[in-house]
């Protein structure tokens, strides 16, 4: 079945769909689809329902017994009864929503189901109960039951553990936002340049560009400063509030000041744990929670150090999150002066570059090694990450902020690369330099298989003549914005 017109990307995610609600099989099946707001998932799901002739509902925060008249409404809508349909119980609705697949394969979707199951928490054993394998009210129905939510954390314990759903579902279907070539396709931007600044500022959620910021994109490199001004930091743009409302959307960040205070000590550099606990200023054991909570809900991701397995790193996931605590966050009094936003925005803008563009372009640099490189360093990566590699004789450390480590059959893991990123500065032989000297204390480290290793250059603008001439001999590699955007 072809994607509906003015569907962008989006392939795979309705394939699946289409496969999960068409399917011929006897016996109702249960899916559930999982994602951070304004990813287009209710757009997928009601263009599947159009299609294919099923039903859809989007609940809203609301009592128990408000939603179960207003989802009784809705199939007296749809299924265009005699009497109209007044349960009194959401087993009945779930009975009724199975009937609906008696005669063909359709699709039932119950968009928002958090909203319901914070009512109700018994909602979920509910359906657990409508679905037992020999009951006859699932045997005999092919209804494609689909529950939606954006509620991160939530969702993602629906089918985990002890859940009551657990086993049940025949799809699990995540909608990510776009990758950052998928973004720049989204919002026309040819120049890699431009398309890397926009997307450190609003990454790649598509309802950023449609119904936010309606189409405003900036046109060459010289319009971004006023672009961002006029579209992120204008108090009377609906970009303005989103860092904050992204917090507020998750149930389980009850804290709001400690979960905004952890997200800015990592905008701030300080990736990990006990840097973020110096700059909260809470004990360390007792961020567990509140990290925990922010990884379930999708805000940020931990990474284990490539070279210390001891160590974790954690990153923020979310762009606009990183924007706003390192951009908007500091300066946020003077921001609710609209007259004032021209000069902020000059005079913190070397904390762009250095806060947000910098760790977002060694971010990028990560994604193109795992996801587009493919097999240019000998074999495909199954890992890409950062590290941190002790140097005894020099009594310090060095941070390396690209390692790529291939599948190991058997015996130790080959290390494809290591890499250095810089933004702001042309990369000359000094870079190649300092990863000899990576390259020769990780050859005495056991953990990895080091015989293929190549060394890396990562640049936002450019590279000397004499990095050039040794890259053309094989001593390493070059990789510009060209070659991540090609």
């Amino acid at each position: 079945m072809p994607k509906p017109a003015g569907m962008f990307d989006r392939d795979r995610e309705w394939s699946m769909l289409v496969k999960f609600a068409a399917d011929e099989q006897p016996g109702a099946t249960l899916g559930v689809v999982s994602g951070r707001r304004r990813q287009g998932k209710s757009f997928l799901l009601e263009s599947l329902c159009q299609e294919l002739g099923g039903f859809y509902f989007s609940a809203q925060e609301a009592t128990d017994a408000e939603s179960l008249a207003a989802i009784g409404a809705a199939l007296t809508r749809h299924l265009d009864p005699v009497v109209p349909f007044a349960p009194a119980s959401w087993s009945t609705v779930v009975d009724v929503l199975l009937r609906i697949g008696r005669d063909r394969p359709v699709p039932v979707v119950i968009d928002e189901f958090p909203y319901l199951a914070r009512s109700n928490p018994a909602l979920p054993s509910i359906i657990q109960g409508a679905y037992a394998p020999r009951r006859m009210e699932r045997t005999e129905s092919r209804a494609r039951l689909l529950l939606c939510g954006s509620a991160m954390s939530f969702m993602g314990g629906l089918l985990s553990g002890n859940a009551p759903l657990r086993g049940r579902a025949s799809l699990d279907l995540p909608v990510d936002t776009l990758d950052y070539r998928l973004a720049a396709r989204f919002w026309g931007l040819t120049d890699p340049r431009l398309a890397l600044l926009v997307h450190a500022v609003v990454g790649g959620t598509p309802a950023y560009r449609t119904e936010m910021i309606r189409y405003d994109a900036p046109r060459v490199l010289d319009d971004f400063d006023d672009w961002v001004i006029r579209a992120i930091l204008s108090p009377g743009s609906p970009m303005f509030l989103e860092a904050r409302y992204l917090l507020a959307e998750e149930p389980d960040l009850r804290d709001s000041a400690l979960y905004h205070s952890v997200l800015g000590a990592i905008a701030e550099g300080n990736s990990g744990r006990g840097g973020i606990a110096g700059y909260v200023g809470r004990k360390s054991n007792e961020l567990s929670h509140p990290l925990t909570v922010l990884e379930d809900a999708g805000l940020i991701t931990r990474e284990i150090d490539a070279f210390r397995g001891n160590r974790t790193d954690f990153r923020i996931r979310e762009p606009l999150l990183t924007f706003y605590h390192a951009m908007m966050r500091p300066f946020w009094p003077q921001l609710m002066r609209a007259n004032a936003t021209d000069r902020i925005w000059q005079r913190a803008k070397h904390r762009f570059i250095g806060n947000v563009v910098g760790p977002h372009f060694e971010r990028i640099c990560r994604d193109w090694t795992l996801h587009f490189a493919e097999d240019r360093f000998g074999d495909w990566p199954v890992q890409v990450t950062a590290g941190t590699v002790n140097d005894p004789a020099n009594r310090t450390t060095h941070e390396v902020d690209v390692v790529a480590v291939g599948h190991a059959d058997a015996g130790r893991p080959p290390l494809l690369a290591i890499g250095e990123v810089k933004w702001g500065e042309t990369m000359g032989t000094g870079h190649l330099d300092r990863l000899r000297r990576i390259r020769d204390l990780v050859n005495r480290n056991d953990k990895y298989d080091t015989s293929q290793m190549r060394l890396v250059c990562f640049s936002g603008s450019g590279f000397s003549e004499d990095l050039v001439r040794l890259s053309g001999q094989g001593e390493v590699d070059l990789v510009g914005l060209d070659d991540l955007y090609a």
